[in-house]
């Protein structure tokens, strides 16, 4: 008599010789992380978008960023009025574009509050004092090696050294490469402020849904249409 196994994902199995290793869900695994299957993002409108993951085991390649720092426009895509609101705000209202970004990135009551709050009162401090806004980037620019992390975004060491070759010292440690990232980040915040903040709205956006929005699904009842019977002559 042939032995049927049960097929239950969270057993371990034996195949070709080979032990298969079972879902622990508590240990925060997932099947997508198990079993390379499509994992989702979010579209424009907050709706899924598929996207795939690496099979455990296999190298996982760094992310790139949607935009690029300059292209303050963004892209012309389904998200292309959301980059004009990001470009607009980013230039005249820095602080709540920055507020709204780490709002997303943390998702927690009062995060937008919390965080545009200081970095109002940093830059017209900083305009007041020196005319320019130079102490807001000292404040604002862990967000984005918070942002990096979180997607493994390629930085800007490891752009160098995929493009010219040099810096290859610095990436092969991964704490060296982490604090370099992070000095590169710092810079990219003090010189290029407005458009740091401003490829960071379009990276969240195209990534992470509103914490506002609660994508619940939607039963549309339609009611049959009515029926008349008739009666045909004899």
């Amino acid at each position: 008599m042939e032995n049927h196994e049960e097929s239950d994902p969270f057993l371990d199995k034996v195949k070709d010789g080979k032990t298969v290793k079972k879902l622990d869900f508590d240990n925060g695994e997932s099947a997508a992380a198990i079993t390379g299957q499509a994992i989702y993002g979010w579209t424009v409108n907050g709706l899924p978008a598929l996207g795939q993951v690496s099979v455990v085991g296999e190298p996982v390649g760094r992310d790139h960023w949607d935009s690029s720092l300059c292209a303050c426009l963004g892209r012309n895509d389904d998200f292309c009025s959301s980059d004009l609101e990001v470009c607009i705000l980013g230039s005249v209202a820095p602080c709540v574009l920055y507020g709204s970004n780490v709002e997303r990135l943390g998702s927690s009551p009062g995060t937008f509050t919390n965080h545009c709050l200081p970095y109002s009162f940093l830059y017209m401090v900083s305009k007041s004092l020196f005319g320019g806004n130079c102490l807001a980037p000292w404040f604002s620019y862990p967000t984005r090696s918070a942002i990096r992390r979180k997607f493994n975004l390629e930085g800007s060491c490891e752009a160098l050294s995929r493009s010219c070759g040099c810096c290859r010292g610095l990436i092969e440690d991964e704490v060296q490469r982490e604090h370099c990232e992070s000095a590169c980040d710092f810079a990219t915040h003090v010189f290029c402020h407005p458009c740091a903040i401003c490829q960071e709205g379009r990276e969240l956006r195209r990534r992470l849904p509103h914490p506002g929005f609660n994508a619940q699904p939607v039963l549309v009842m339609i009611p049959p249409a009515e029926q008349s019977m008739g009666r045909s002559g004899v």
